[in-house]
């Protein structure tokens, strides 16, 4: 039996085991999921009893109330339950069966060529038709912070937000009750036991509620900003499969905050004057079982393909982090002073550097890269198409990442610091940068040109100008008096 019928097999059998369990009682509702354009799931239920035939025929939705789908003429479009993915549903309290779904023309019965997911999917076979691997393996730190409230507002004459957190080093002079005083100052919230860690049970539920979908976590811990920053790492997993998981933990995270009258937000800079939120992405290549990024007589243990696949990084990220941090306020996170990556260069343990290469495993099957400027505004499913586009881009043209900088480059001067390449200080440069710099992403017909039309059409008039054209807060503090 082939791998890709073996592969159909088990999808069949998959969805046989959901119907059956929709049959049985046990599930009283189904759950399909997908993914908007900007990163957003959505979602739609059905009475158990009604899935019988989704699998094969869809389910029918409106697109063109999706972000970034379809116009009106063009609406109607199907979801298509990817079996693979069915598992009950963790924070519903009815019993739920929850499957991430993938867009279909009704018509056609071919993918949505702006479903996220199926460029995903493209990525993962543009690696094997490459004959460079036949696996892309990604690991995602996604941080996050927790706060106890939160309100803002934005119309033509005001526009503010308030952020709480009981943890917050600000609340250390509260005078309205009982005040126990233990909470991490700013920068050193990495990271001290409970009581100053007043989240320990709370992040401990929440990696219980991603084991019970099957998304295997290896740790969670404190982050060093104060007021409730944390971090909960799941173990690496393949390209498409692995954005599924980060959708999973973003719901479920939310929802056991919610459930705890708390708020999560995966911000990138929700908090003035403490470090901010990144998703660091670690991620490898693989063949015929074997780690194509480790040599042990390289660089930090690193082979020439991990070096060359560093060097398409590093060439392409001006663009890519139009894909990777792609809200304004990932600029607001990616300034120096706070342990942000700006610099566009690569180092063995160097967390100032872009790109970093971790070397505490010794193992050869654990040796990876990881890129360090991605947030989780991004939408995974386009943020590690795009990174490994831009790696193997490097692969095949052989580039030369330069020398490793093994040095703090926040203590470089600003003479030593004038030959290193930055991230782009602003979403606006990024975008620009992404215009100019795509071809590398639609090898393939992996990314397409619709695709990357649409994004930046989106993100500039939907974001980018929408910010740009409304009055700061701050502007008043610094101009009103002029």
């Amino acid at each position: 039996m082939s791998p890709a019928v073996k592969k159909d097999k088990v999808k069949t059998d998959k969805a046989q085991e959901s119907i059956a369990m929709a049959k049985s009682g046990k599930v009283k509702m189904v759950d399909f999921k997908f993914i908007d354009l900007p990163g957003t799931w959505q979602h739609v239920s059905i009475p158990a009893n009604q899935l019988k035939d989704q699998f094969e025929e869809g389910h029918g939705f409106d697109a063109s109330s999706i972000r970034g789908f379809a116009h009106i003429h063009e609406s109607d479009m199907l979801l298509m339950p990817d079996a693979m993915t069915a598992v009950m549903d963790p924070v519903c309290k009815i019993p739920t069966l929850s499957i991430i779904c993938d867009v279909a023309e009704p018509l056609t019965g071919e993918r949505y060529k702006r479903d996220p997911r199926h460029i995903a999917q493209k990525a993962e076979a543009f690696v094997k038709s490459s004959g460079i691997a036949d696996s892309a393996y990604f690991g995602p730190e996604l941080e996050f912070f927790v706060f106890d409230s939160v309100s803002f507002d934005q119309n033509q004459h005001s526009g503010y937000y308030f952020v709480d957190s009981e943890e917050g080093i600000w609340n250390s002079g509260n005078m309205d009750g009982p005040n126990m005083g233990h909470r991490p100052r700013n920068k050193e919230g990495y990271f001290p036991v409970p009581p100053t860690d007043s989240l320990q049970d709370l992040r401990s539920e929440m990696v219980l509620k991603l084991i019970e979908t099957g998304i295997e976590c290896e740790i969670h811990h404190h982050e060093v900003a104060t007021a409730g920053q944390g971090e909960i790492g799941m173990k690496f997993s393949t390209l498409t499969t692995m954005a599924d998981k980060v959708m999973m933990y973003k719901y479920i995270l939310k929802n056991v905050a919610h459930e705890h009258g708390k708020t999560v937000t995966f911000m990138p800079k929700p908090l003035y004057g403490d470090n901010g939120t990144g998703m660091h992405v670690h991620q490898s290549l693989g063949k015929a079982g074997e780690n194509l990024f480790y040599d042990a007589k390289g660089y930090a243990k690193l082979s020439q393909t991990a070096m060359y696949y560093i060097g398409g990084l590093l060439a392409h990220s001006s663009a890519l982090l139009a894909l990777t941090s792609p809200s304004t306020n990932s600029y607001r996170r990616l300034v120096p002073g706070y342990e942000a990556p700006v610099n566009l260069v690569y180092s063995a343990r160097n967390r100032s550097a872009a790109i970093r290469v971790p070397v505490c495993q010794k193992s050869p099957k654990a040796k990876r890269i990881e890129y360090r400027p991605p947030d989780a505004t991004c939408n995974p499913y386009l943020a590690f198409s795009a990174m490994l586009m831009a790696g193997l881009d490097g692969i095949k043209r052989k580039i030369d990442p330069g020398e490793p900088h093994d040095m703090d480059l926040f203590e470089l001067s600003k003479e030593e610091l004038k030959g290193i390449k930055t991230v782009p200080g602003s979403l606006e440069q990024a975008l620009n940068n992404l215009e100019a710099d795509h071809d590398f992403l639609m090898r393939g017909d992996v990314f397409t040109k619709d695709m990357i039309e649409t994004w930046l059409d989106y993100k500039r008039t939907k974001e980018n100008d929408a910010i740009r054209l409304r009055p700061h807060p701050f502007e008043y503090f610094l101009y009103y008096d002029c």
